[in-house]
């Protein structure tokens, strides 16, 4: 389990109006928080925590006022479009204790070319030691048959983490590719044999009585189709 040190500052300034200079000047506003302690606002270097928080379910030692700190990262909120860093919750921990955390899966193996695995879960709730946290759990599918399951019981755990997550509960899933295939196949003809909707050639026939231009000389439009120009005034029918 990762350990990265990181010096805070602690926050004399809040509000909304505090937090938006702060992060201007590359801080990220923080609160640390548990054991019974009162929470403590401080910032901490926006990159430094960036890079830090690239591994999951990091240790943070954050040094401020003269002490040290160790803490696990519990909420991150970022910018939903830029994806800057805006807030973080910190929470009190202490060597040997336990915690509740999310770990990633990763799936190890081939499964049968015929299905399409879908991912129920892509972390797993596990209890583990504070500085012993897995970066990832690995859950087998090898020879894993299309239409099947796999549950958080099939998840490989190391030594000293227990799950915490519903046993039964599905983590991923094998879907038939064929059954899908055969309905968008079945589908394909009978969509090709459906009419066309009705008043389409209408729309694309133009107005009657709109003249138009035919091989031969001038006609006019009745009913989507060219006509002549029988019962014209005399003078255009000379015309023609």
């Amino acid at each position: 389990m990762a350990e990265v040190a990181i010096n805070g500052t602690t926050r004399t300034e809040f509000g909304k109006g505090a937090s938006r200079r702060a992060r201007r000047d590359g801080q990220v506003p923080a609160v640390i928080y548990g054991h019974g302690a009162e929470p403590v606002h401080i910032t901490l270097p926006a990159r430094e925590l960036g890079n830090a928080l690239k591994e999951s379910n990091v240790l943070l030692n954050i040094t401020f006022d003269g002490k040290t700190e160790l803490t696990l990262p519990k909420s991150v909120v970022k910018h939903p479009l830029k994806q800057n860093l805006e807030h973080i919750d910190l929470v009190l921990v202490r060597r040997g204790e336990k915690v509740n955390v999310h770990v990633p899966i990763h799936t190890e193996g081939k499964h049968d070319p015929d299905g399409i695995l879908e991912h129920v879960h892509n972390t797993i709730e596990v209890e583990a030691e504070a500085t012993n946290i897995p970066k990832f759990v690995v859950l087998n599918i090898e020879g894993m048959a299309a239409g099947t399951s796999k549950v958080a019981a099939d998840v490989i755990l190391p030594a000293g983490v227990t799950l915490v997550l519903d046993p039964t509960a599905t983590v991923v899933h094998l879907s038939e590719r064929r059954a899908a295939s055969s309905e968008d196949s079945a589908a394909a003809p009978a969509a090709a044999a459906a009419p066309a909707a009705p008043g389409a050639a209408a729309a694309r026939a133009r107005p009657a009585g709109t003249p138009g231009w035919r091989g031969s000389g001038w006609g006019r439009w009745e009913g989507g189709e060219e006509v002549g120009w029988g019962g014209e005034p005399g003078w255009m029918r000379d015309l023609l």
